[in-house]
């Protein structure tokens, strides 16, 4: 039997295009690879986020929480309350390999935990993947080493470590002012003259007063090049000079972009240079008929085009 829909990803835009068909009495299934909102069960364990919970909040289900911005906690325990109180069916744990075509419909190959393959045949399929599964690799000597990451949790595991972070947005201020209150001793290294101009205002002054001080030290106009089990080789953009500083971690948090495989393995047209998906603005198909595009992946490597808070209505557009 064929579904309605089939939602891959069950992040806000994927829970949002449930919310759509199951109001609209359509069969759908949502299939993730990890749990429900699995990037933002990933972020910083102590995240804060920029957007108020009224801009997260999908469907008809309030967001209330304390304080005027919501902690990942808050946002995770309201997606979570969101899938009960609908009752959205969610097939977590499954990951999709490919999507095919098929006489106008698909059918969609998975793979469960416990390695049984199944094919999943729907009339169309929604692909709401996000861009966290996917870092901007630095493509330097030493990046596989095991205590290099794109990725920051919390960082407790640091104290008395030497911690590079290599990038100067959001993230990596965040993630050095948390090396910083945890003991580790901090060196951010970032291709600019000076931290972002995007860096969240309330984050700004904390991060400007540690720099000043030397509680955290800077090189703006610089990029690592080469990264060794117990050292990183530093060049400065500007004079040419390399220097080789002592390291216990690296922290790459330069962003990250969108896989494009499931697309392109159906025939989706992408722009090579975005990664963006060719797809219709008012209906977000792409140019596979019955194949739509919704959140973040909407905007390819543009990801801050693309929020939750302006990717929630794409359910209502598709379905």
């Amino acid at each position: 039997m064929s579904l309605d829909y089939l939602i891959i990803g069950a992040g806000p835009a994927g829970l949002a295009c449930a919310i759509e068909a199951q109001r609209k009495n359509l069969d759908y299934v949502v299939v993730d690879k990890g749990c429900i909102t699995d990037a933002i069960y990933r972020f910083p364990a102590d995240l804060v986020f920029f957007s108020t919970p009224d801009r997260l909040a999908i469907g008809d289900a309030l967001f209330i929480t304390e304080s005027f911005r919501p902690t990942r906690i808050e946002v995770l325990n309201y997606y979570r309350s969101v899938v009960d109180h609908y009752g959205l069916k969610i097939a977590a744990y499954e990951k999709v390999e490919s999507i095919k075509a098929d006489s106008g419909s698909f059918n969609v190959h998975t793979l469960l935990g416990s390695g049984e393959k199944r094919v999943r045949k729907a009339d169309k399929v929604i692909v709401a993947t996000g861009y966290y599964d996917h870092p901007n690799m630095l493509g330097i000597q030493g990046e596989d080493l095991p205590k290099v990451s794109h990725y920051y949790t919390e960082a407790h595991p640091y104290h008395n470590c030497d911690v590079a972070i290599i990038g100067g947005k959001n993230s990596a201020v965040e993630a050095a002012l948390a090396f910083c209150r945890a003991g580790a001793r901090v060196t951010m290294i970032h291709r600019g003259a000076t931290v972002s101009g995007s860096v969240k205002y309330w984050v700004r002054p904390d991060i400007d007063k540690k720099l000043e001080a030397g509680e955290i030290k800077a090189m703006f106009d610089s990029e690592v090049v080469r990264i060794k089990p117990d050292a990183i080789e530093v060049k400065n953009n500007d004079s040419g000079d390399t220097v080789k500083l002592k390291n216990d971690f690296v922290f790459a948090l330069t962003g990250y972009h969108p896989g494009a495989e499931l697309l392109t393995g159906c025939g989706a047209r992408i722009d090579s240079d975005t990664l963006a998906p060719e797809h219709n603005l008012d209906t977000l198909e792409t140019s596979v008929p019955g194949l739509y595009v919704a959140g973040s992946i909407v905007a390819g490597k543009n990801n801050n085009k693309v929020f939750i808070e302006n990717s929630r209505e794409h359910g209502k557009k598709i379905v």
